[in-house]
């Protein structure tokens, strides 16, 4: 079946496979989080994104096989609830970026700075550092080589607009990291948010002005 990435609460994930990693979409409550586990396909080594809550439904989700780490993308508590959990669950290493792991109330294993690459297998995530929506917020970047990239952005980038800022000059530092650091990347992109449906830059790209003028 063609991967669509909308998911629901309750509802069944939705796979996306690509040639080297197969990544699958689920949503959890209460806030609609969406967590998102990656296997490799030439070693089966997992890794969890955003351990958000849920703790059964997300260990359902990943199996026997179990994962070999869990990123959270920022610091925000609806995106940690069931991180403790699976943890103790799996032994996976926790990984953070380097400002808001003191915000996450388990242990970072690693610091994340932006352009460190963290592993799933022989697949290459690339960190990007993206302040605004949190001090420490983190995207990682699948850059396919037999196709276009695949971006998980947290709560950074949504279709319609960045994420949530508090400050002017919050949004100013978002927008400047986006732009910056994700915008780069082709049309073709894929964007995996933290909440909500899937988008691509090539969606969102036209309307980075109307964004700037309003201000969020």
């Amino acid at each position: 079946m063609t991967y669509t990435g909308e998911v629901k609460v309750g509802g069944p994930a939705d796979v996306h496979e690509l040639k080297d990693l197969m990544i699958t979409k689920i949503a959890v409550g209460p806030m609609d989080n969406n967590a998102y586990l990656l296997r490799c396909r030439a070693t089966d080594e997992q890794l969890l994104i955003d351990a958000a809550n849920e703790a059964g439904t997300l260990l359902g989700m990943i199996g026997d096989d179990g994962i070999a780490s869990v990123v959270t993308t920022h610091q925000h508590g609806d995106h940690w609830q069931a991180l403790a959990e699976v943890v103790a669950a799996t032994g996976a290493r926790t990984h953070a970026g380097r400002e808001d792991a003191p915000g996450i109330p388990v242990p970072t294993d690693v610091l994340v700075d932006d352009g460190d690459v963290i592993r799933v297998g022989r697949v290459e995530l690339t960190a990007r550092h993206l302040v605004g929506h949190t001090p420490g917020s983190i995207a990682l970047v699948y850059d396919d080589p037999h196709g276009h990239p695949h971006v998980f952005t947290g709560d950074c980038l949504f279709p319609g607009g960045p994420g949530r800022t508090t400050r002017p000059q919050d949004f100013e530092s978002l927008m400047s990291g986006l732009e910056a650091k994700v915008f780069v990347l082709p049309d073709e992109t894929w964007i995996y948010p933290g909440h909500g449906n899937d988008t691509t830059l090539g969606a969102e790209r036209p309307h980075l002005g109307e964004w700037h003028k309003r201000g969020w």
